[in-house]
């Protein structure tokens, strides 16, 4: 079995700014790149999200990537989930990759936690009788009782966060992508989580998680990036970085 890598050599991201009202770029994530420089080429502008970033994260790493907003954390992780296309450079990844990023995707509010475990798992790519021979799992993991009958808009933000990472977790992909918005539970659950994915990452995976609390960078991490204006500007322990 090949070991899951992430490779990215001089990756740069231009976001196209057209007209601010206009769909095609939505203002909070103009508010989101606010540290990034906006620049013009042949008449258009155009937002640097990620300058030249250079970067290899092997087997068994937790990357933490800090940073104040707009620095570039979220648009990183989103590039090498495939969200974002590169514009210019290199990305190469190697294994399966989850991105737990935004906590809205692939659910259904009025549908039950049950239910949403299955469009989940489907979101996922995963086949239904696989998704079956997880829910007992998934179930057990996530805490929440007899919720799991409920549909999602009765959940609190830190319920919804304990469904998505069971289900995306219960797969194990190669790659699990993070936001800190994601893992918002309860510090008993987030110490449950950080349990597992320091067992994930032992047995063969790879986990970046993108926050500005040093804590969870502490509970969840074993190497810190810190970025600034789209680019890597330190790298170390976590207790350096903040």
């Amino acid at each position: 079995m090949t070991s899951p890598s992430i490779h990215l050599q001089n990756l740069t991201l231009d976001l196209p700014i057209y007209d601010q009202a206009a769909r095609s770029l939505k203002k909070d994530l103009i508010r989101g790149l606010v540290g990034s420089r906006i620049s013009e080429n042949e008449g258009r502008r155009y937002i640097r999200a990620l300058d030249g970033i250079s970067l290899t994260v092997r087997r068994g790493e937790r990357i933490g990537l800090v940073g104040h907003n707009g620095a570039g954390k979220t648009t990183l992780l989103k590039a090498i989930a495939g969200i974002y296309e590169p514009s210019s450079g290199k990305l190469e990844t190697t294994g399966s990759i989850t991105a737990l990023i935004d906590i809205a995707a692939g659910v259904n509010v009025e549908a039950s936690g049950y239910e949403n475990i299955i469009i989940r798992g489907l979101y996922l790519g995963h086949e239904m009788e696989a998704i079956r021979e997880k829910i007992d799992h998934i179930v057990a993991f996530s805490e929440l009782g007899d919720y799991i009958n409920l549909p999602l808009r009765a959940y609190s933000s830190g319920m919804l966060s304990r469904l998505l990472f069971s289900v995306s977790t219960a797969f194990e992909p190669d790659i699990l992508l993070l936001d800190e918005g994601i893992i918002a539970g309860d510090p008993a659950f987030n110490e449950k989580a950080s349990h597992y994915l320091a067992e994930y990452t032992d047995r063969a995976g790879i986990v970046m998680l993108a926050s500005h609390s040093k804590e969870l960078m502490h509970m969840f991490c074993n190497r810190g990036i810190k970025l600034s204006r789209g680019k890597i500007e330190a790298e170390g322990e976590i207790e350096e970085l903040f």
